[in-house]
């Protein structure tokens, strides 16, 4: 089992930054990709961001040349710049093994509130 812990968000004016973290514990030799995926009412699970253990990131069209995502071996980093009303969501920090079929597993964190005023 891989467990993963959040920290950062919180509230912000239009405009701003905030940055979130995300640190992952237990069985981490399995893990491949990490990322980060918002939720709100409306739009249910979205992507924003993914990495894979080669750093290669990957991001959500509303978030392209705002937010970095970066990694260092089982943490990741989310740096939200230029925050938008609608960036308000919960965050939750993903990691997958890469594998496919039944042999695919997924992890979530608990998320975190990123809320954005004007």
């Amino acid at each position: 089992q891989v467990q993963l812990v959040e920290s950062g968000g919180g509230s912000v004016q239009a405009g701003g930054s905030l940055s979130l973290s995300c640190v992952a514990s237990g069985r981490t030799s399995s893990i491949n990709v990490m990322g980060w995926y918002r939720q709100t009412p409306g739009r249910g699970r979205e992507l924003v961001a993914t990495i894979t253990h080669l750093n290669t990131p990957k991001y959500g069209d509303p978030v392209k040349g705002r937010f970095t995502v970066s990694r260092e071996g089982t943490k990741i980093w989310l740096q939200m710049n230029s925050l938008k009303i609608e960036d308000s969501a919960v965050y939750y920090c993903n990691a997958e093994n890469g594998l496919i079929g039944p042999s695919h597993r997924n992890w979530w964190g608990q998320g975190t509130q990123v809320s954005v005023s004007s």
